[in-house]
């Protein structure tokens, strides 16, 4: 428990003392708990003061959630030396009832169908040395209410019949902004509210999203944004090589030249071809033109060959800096991963998917508690894996619950043993759940 209070403490200038010393019993429920993640169950593991009636008042009083994952995140897990980038994408869990602020129905990746639930849209730092996600903005996506369609007939005026041909005086519309969609539209405020509390600390220069943003709209956006955007294109995404003849004088300068087949790309766009377990691996990068795009791309395509069976199959990536490597396209686009991973953590570790909570207040604590608790714990792990790198959050999650029995059973001694014979206790009755155990000189509690 000293530790947490004592990490709790980089955000002390945001929060009352009271907040702080109610979010420390949470946390230390969270560590301790193996079951799923509500207020009545951490209130079981908690120590004195962390009563149900006190975990409720702190999941019912906001709290500033982006300036507080900033704080801790510069004061923890920063390394001013390394080497970021920026990641954002979607998450669901589902929910029943009626009643949970934000309930609607939503994509699942996992169920690969439209479930009800709640969604929540995540702005990640990229630690590229480490290749380490740290969540820092968390946001819940609200659609809005579809709009009744009304039942009166009306009746649609004849189109003006006008002469074949363009308009005179129209322009072209080429340098005019795309039409964002309502997800774009939500998502915006979002990223500008990411960037706007790295400024003048963290310099980012890329956002990696998953292929659902690889199109115009998203591109704009982001370099609207002041970024470049890596993403992935459509497998049968039409690609053409800008056009290099020669102008015959007469009608618009050609734009497009012959359009690119992804498996049969030139050797002068060839970047690397390595062959290992039977399998071809070739990268390709080039800059060439999409239709949809008002921009050129820097396209990189892997295409691997099964040498035995000759199948082939092929990934699409872009990004609208021109002039990055295709090993670094590869890179962090394979970097945007480690994202779900987050996802992974806070569904399974840190009760993204259990709270019971309906309330507004109580719905964006609880979720962004989950996301906090993934740098939480990794600030934490960082003591541990210096000892055995293969520490994991399991290992974490048995050494306090150990320690927590070790506390318990303290209580009903008549005197409590000698300093160097409590910290060998607390040692060894805090290894006997850890898959990979580490020595621990420190007691907990």
């Amino acid at each position: 428990m000293s530790e947490i209070v004592a990490l709790l403490q980089t955000i002390r200038p945001l929060v009352s003392k009271t907040t702080l010393r109610q979010m420390s019993h949470v946390l230390y429920g969270l560590l301790v708990t193996t079951r799923r993640i509500t207020m009545l169950e951490l209130s079981r593991w908690t120590e004195r003061g962390g009563s149900y009636r006190t975990l409720q008042r702190w999941y019912h009083n906001g709290l500033p959630w982006l300036p507080v994952m900033w704080c801790f995140f510069t004061q923890q897990l920063w390394h001013a030396e390394h080497e970021y980038i920026a990641a954002g994408d979607e998450v669901v869990v589902g929910k029943a009832g009626h009643e949970t602020y934000g309930l609607g129905r939503f994509f699942s990746g996992l169920q690969q169908r439209v479930i009800p639930g709640l969604s929540f849209f995540v702005f990640s730092l990229m630690d590229v040395q480490e290749r380490q996600s740290y969540p820092l903005h968390v946001a819940q996506v609200i659609k809005a209410e579809p709009e009744a369609k009304s039942k009166v007939k009306v009746l649609k005026a004849k189109p003006e019949q006008r002469r074949v041909g363009r308009p005179k005086g129209s322009k072209n519309k080429t340098g005019n902004p795309p039409r964002l969609s309502p997800e774009l539209v939500r998502i915006q405020p979002m990223l500008q509210a990411f960037l706007n509390i790295l400024r003048g600390v963290v310099r980012v220069s890329y956002l990696a999203l998953d292929g659902h943003f690889g199109n115009y709209p998203s591109a704009w956006l982001v370099v609207q944004a002041g970024l470049h955007l890596i993403s992935k294109l459509r497998h049968d995404a039409a690609l053409y090589e800008p056009f290099a003849g020669k102008y015959r004088g007469r009608g618009p300068h050609p734009k497009y030249g012959p359009k690119v087949d992804v498996r049969r790309m030139k050797k002068k766009y060839l970047h690397s071809d390595t062959v290992a377990d039977g399998i071809r691996t070739q990268i390709y990068q080039a800059t060439l033109l999409n239709k949809e795009f008002a921009f050129p791309l820097n396209i990189v395509v892997m295409l691997k060959t099964n040498l035995t069976t000759q199948a082939q199959a092929h990934v699409i990536l872009f990004t609208t800096d021109l002039k990055l490597a295709a090993d670094k396209v590869i890179a962090f686009y394979s970097l945007r991963f480690q994202i779900e991973f987050n996802f992974r953590d806070a569904k399974q570790y840190w009760g993204l998917e259990d709270f019971m909570n309906v309330k507004e207040v109580a719905v964006t604590n609880a979720a962004n508690l989950a996301f906090f608790m993934v740098n939480f714990s990794a600030s934490l792990l960082k003591r541990f894996q210096r000892l055995n790198p293969e520490f994991s959050l399991l290992d974490l999650k048995a050494h306090y619950r150990g320690c927590r029995y070790v506390a318990e059973t303290l209580k009903f001694l008549p005197q409590k043993p000698e300093p160097i014979l409590l910290a060998d206790i607390f040692e060894q009755i805090a290894r006997l759940g850890m898959i990979h155990p580490a020595f621990d000189p420190a007691p907990t509690s």
